[in-house]
């Protein structure tokens, strides 16, 4: 039976709720900020002032991303890189967890203790780099995908989820004549969709947010990813200001040509976030439930 609430119970859900909106606003309020400044007229965003909608609504910095070839060509190489490299990873981590997760595996506590040494412990950039390069990865579109396959966090974490699953599932299976394979692609998987796509959110926003790879092991423009593009299209934005700033600072019917431009580094960076972030925010709120499902259960056992 359910006590009567107190005041002091009132005041504590009160302050808790304020707690709450005040972390709400401290996250949306900068993403509609950018969001204002990126569908704002940059010669009226440089006034200043612009704080939750634009005051002269414009598209051109989108207008001016997107009607570049090379963003839609190093958006294929990203989406390309984030489902390939998901639907390995899930792959080759599931095997080895659904390996690990049975006591009767010869070595298993060895394997264990083996895949936790690099959680602690790298080889460093430089190995990393020549590791690459002896591979053959160089330059190949496979370095976003295999180097990446296997995370030794995400082993753990569906290993507990797998540990956590009825051992009566896997025996009913082995007395119809199934073998291992044929358990975990057809009772395995099906069972473990919480836990699948909490380690599908973990690589994919990975990958989809990596830079370091496309800017180290990638030199070839058509194989370089979206955030490597983006961040040049600023870099080329930035210039352009630059340039103009000298010819307004030079003076002379030359500086007239800056005047008046609907974009500007700062509208076409937040627009560029935009770009970036956006696909990443359409999706999570449907796995959403899945994630916190499968860190909750993965979490609690082993």
């Amino acid at each position: 039976m359910v006590g009567k609430r107190t005041i002091s119970d009132h005041i504590l859900d009160g302050v808790i709720l304020l707690i709450m909106l005040l972390l709400i606003a401290s996250v949306l309020y900068p993403l509609l900020n950018a969001l204002a400044i990126s569908l704002n007229h940059a010669e009226d965003t440089a006034r200043g002032g612009i704080t939750l909608w634009p005051r002269v609504f414009a598209i051109e910095s989108y207008r001016s991303i997107f009607n570049n070839p090379i963003v839609w060509r190093a958006y294929g190489v990203t989406i390309y890189r984030t489902v390939v490299g998901t639907l390995g990873a899930l792959f080759a981590t599931g095997i080895i967890a659904f390996g690990l997760a049975h006591s009767n595996l010869v070595g298993r506590k060895f394997y264990a203790f083996f895949c936790l040494i690099p959680m602690y412990f790298g080889g460093g950039m430089i190995p990393m780099f020549l590791w690459i390069r002896q591979l053959g990865l160089f330059n190949n579109p496979l370095v976003f995908v295999v180097p990446f396959l296997i995370g030794m966090f995400n082993i753990i974490l569906m290993r507990t989820f797998f540990q956590s699953l009825p051992d009566s599932l896997e025996e009913s299976a082995k007395l119809d004549g199934a073998n291992y394979l044929q358990i975990f692609f057809k009772i395995i998987i099906p069972v473990s969709t919480p836990i699948f796509a909490t380690i599908a959110l973990f690589v994919g926003v990975g990958h989809w947010n990596d830079w370091f790879v496309g800017n180290v092991y990638i030199t070839r423009a058509e194989w370089r990813p979206m955030q490597n593009i983006l961040l040049s299209v600023i870099n080329e934005a930035r210039f352009a200001e630059q340039m103009a700033a000298l010819q307004a600072e030079f003076g002379g019917a030359a500086a007239l040509g800056g005047r008046g431009r609907p974009t500007n580094v700062r509208s076409i960076t937040m627009a560029t976030m935009f770009v970036t972030i956006a696909p990443v925010m359409v999706i999570y709120p449907f796995l959403q439930r899945y994630f916190i499902k499968g860190m909750m259960v993965g979490s609690i056992k082993g």
